[in-house]
């Protein structure tokens, strides 16, 4: 069973979930240079393992100068290095004094059925932006170059191989860099915020800058992007909604990519341009209204459960050991009987001189004495007789 220090406080907001009993300012301070150092470690050693194995497989040099398995496995081996992040963020949650699953939701564990309903959600949230985005690039002249549409159709079979390695590795890339963002970066400043929108707006900003400094326009929508990702964490509970928002826009963006033959190309996010952004914020906004409703209908909970002790456990304190005590044991006495009384006879009443029964005495004989004749009565008034 998980210590109560290591629990979340009973109805703590997602934001709170690291301001458990076990909190300390050194924790997490402690706790995000471990994550940062582990990472780059990390990512050292894979592209570095990487490069010598594309050397010992005579591998050309890539756009670096250092050998690699072409755009596929360059591509790859960049998403599994943020992908990395992931298992170290889950780790590291132990040095905030809480569990892993707390990263997750408010429950203490990724509620599968509520990510599920979000994906459909978010695939038409998606298609509408890059619809929107292409028509509004079209209208204003700017071209189909800055979605990647320029390029031809690359073939089946190409596209088929691009499509098997980004669907085992975008997914992962995609939720790492929601639980180190919305998940350990927000809920680590939430430790020291009661209210949500200053650890919202920090790790929405950190957000955008780690993906670099292209446009203003590509900056703005990467802070809007992760300030609507990190309200819905928050308003939902947990992670969910944010990752399947961020599973589908980097899958359908690698997914064009693949099929112009376009994985080599280096821009990101942050190099989009202005209409792109026009686009994209509507559509982030009615994303984030329809699962609010969805939550709503759901009763999705929001908070961690009542009940949660909040404290370490109370146990009374120990009785020191003592031996059971026995009565001392009583000398020996023998039975102590009543003195013997001298025998006595028993004692009868005295007998008086002889006399006969005692019947009454009969006197002198007389004659005998003959009834008197019965005398007839008068008659009774009914006339009948005696």
């Amino acid at each position: 069973m998980t210590s109560p220090r290591f629990s979340p406080l009973p109805g703590a907001a997602y934001h709170r979930l690291a301001r458990t009993p076990a909190h300390r300012w050194w924790r997490h301070l402690l706790t995000v240079l471990a994550v940062l150092l582990a990472w780059l470690v990390a990512a050292a050693v894979l592209y570095g393992g990487v490069a010598v194995l594309a050397a010992l497989a005579g591998r050309p040099g890539g756009p670096d100068d250092l050998p690699d398995f072409g755009p596929r496995g360059s591509l790859a081996v960049d998403f599994l290095a943020v992908a990395a992040l992931l298992p170290i963020v889950l780790s590291a949650a132990w040095l905030q004094g809480r569990r892993p699953g707390t990263l997750s939701a408010v429950t203490g564990r990724l509620r599968w059925g509520w990510l599920m309903r979000c994906l459909p959600v978010a695939v038409a949230a998606l298609l509408l932006m890059f619809g929107g985005s292409a028509a509004l690039l079209a209208v204003t002249g700017a071209g189909g170059d800055e979605l990647g549409l320029d390029g031809g159709w690359t073939g089946l079979t190409s596209f088929a191989a691009s499509m098997a390695v980004l669907l085992a590795v975008v997914p992962v890339q995609a939720a790492a860099e929601e639980y180190g963002f919305r998940g350990l970066l927000l809920q680590t400043f939430g430790a020291f915020a009661r209210r949500p929108w200053v650890p919202i707006l920090l790790q929405a900003v950190l957000f955008a800058a780690v993906h670099g400094w292209g446009t203003p326009w590509g900056f703005l929508d990467l802070v809007v992007f992760g300030t609507l990702a990190g309200y819905l964490t928050v308003r939902t509970g947990g992670l969910e909604a944010a990752v399947a928002l961020h599973v589908v826009n980097n899958l359908v963006a690698t997914t064009l990519a693949a099929a112009t033959g376009q994985l080599t190309v280096t821009e990101t996010a942050a190099d989009a341009p202005w209409q792109l952004v026009v686009a994209n914020v509507p559509v982030l906004v009615g994303y984030t209204v329809v699962v609010l409703w969805l939550a709503r209908r759901r009763g999705l909970a929001v908070a961690a459960p009542e009940g949660v002790p909040s404290g370490p456990a109370v146990f009374p304190a120990a009785v020191p050991f003592q031996p059971a005590v026995i009565p001392a044991a009583v000398p020996f006495q023998p039975a102590v009987f009543p003195a013997a009384v001298p025998s006595q006879p028993a004692a009868f009443p005295v007998a008086g001189p002889s006399q006969p029964a005692g019947f009454p005495v009969a006197g002198p004989a007389g004659p005998a004495v003959a009834p008197g004749p019965r005398l007839a009565g008068p008659p009774t008034s009914s006339g009948g007789r005696d």
